[in-house]
């Protein structure tokens, strides 16, 4: 039995609306570690007793990633290495906030979730018509 999918421009437009969004929030967070270094993230790999070189990945799931999902090419794959980088980012740093709340009642993760669900989404929907790998492509 074969199905046929039909989407609407409304239904493009959101993807690029959620693609755009969560690509360039993550986005700034990697342009800030361009600019000011990854010691921090370099301390937290070595003391969870992994090779500090492994760090260096965060450049992958915060600037080459996002960059690739807000083009809209790879996007699937690229969202997939955002989410990755979210659950390590979690893991790494987050963990102590991750049953708590903040001051203003929401989840003390808020950002860090809406990144990673975003991220998730992303892969799950792929790029749509605007983007430049187009509806065409089991990675977009």
């Amino acid at each position: 039995m074969q199905t046929t999918v039909t989407t609407t421009s409304n239904d493009d437009l959101g993807k690029l609306v959620i693609r755009a969004a969560v690509a360039l929030m993550v986005l700034l967070h990697g342009i800030s570690k361009l600019t000011g270094g990854i010691d921090g993230i370099t301390g937290m790999v070595t003391n969870a007793g992994l090779p500090a070189i492994l760090a260096y990945g965060v450049y992958v799931g915060e600037v080459i990633a996002p960059i690739l999902v807000l083009i809209g090419l790879w996007t699937r794959a690229a969202a997939v290495v955002m989410v990755i980088n979210m659950v390590v980012a979690i893991v790494l740093a987050h963990m102590g906030d991750l049953a708590k709340m903040n001051d203003m009642g929401g989840w003390a993760l808020e950002l860090q979730g809406m990144f990673l669900f975003g991220a998730i989404a992303v892969a799950l929907l792929g790029a749509g018509r605007y983007s430049i790998g187009g509806i065409n492509g089991k990675w977009n």
